[in-house]
């Protein structure tokens, strides 16, 4: 099964999702989208990029967890995982 990589400070993200089942990487601020086997990137949302600029290291779908639930959050990785 492929795994969600989840940015630090998404504890309780995270800890849903593992005990879901779903296999969850941390990401990290070196290597953000490059670990292989990544179906899905969740994001704290707290550094929106202003200016529109980004980089694609993968193509892989990037969930903002701002103003989400865990739950809700799982439901969006449901999408992608399987």
């Amino acid at each position: 099964m492929k795994s969600v990589a989840v940015e630090q400070g998404l504890t309780p993200v995270k800890q849903y999702l593992e005990e879901r089942g779903c296999p969850v990487v941390d990401m990290t601020a070196d290597q953000p989208q490059s670990q292989p086997g990544v179906c899905a990137i969740v994001i704290t949302g707290a550094d929106k990029n202003v200016m529109g600029i980004q980089t694609v290291v993968n193509n892989v779908p990037v969930i903002s967890a701002d103003g989400l639930t865990p739950e809700d959050v799982y439901h969006r990785v449901q999408e992608f995982i399987h």
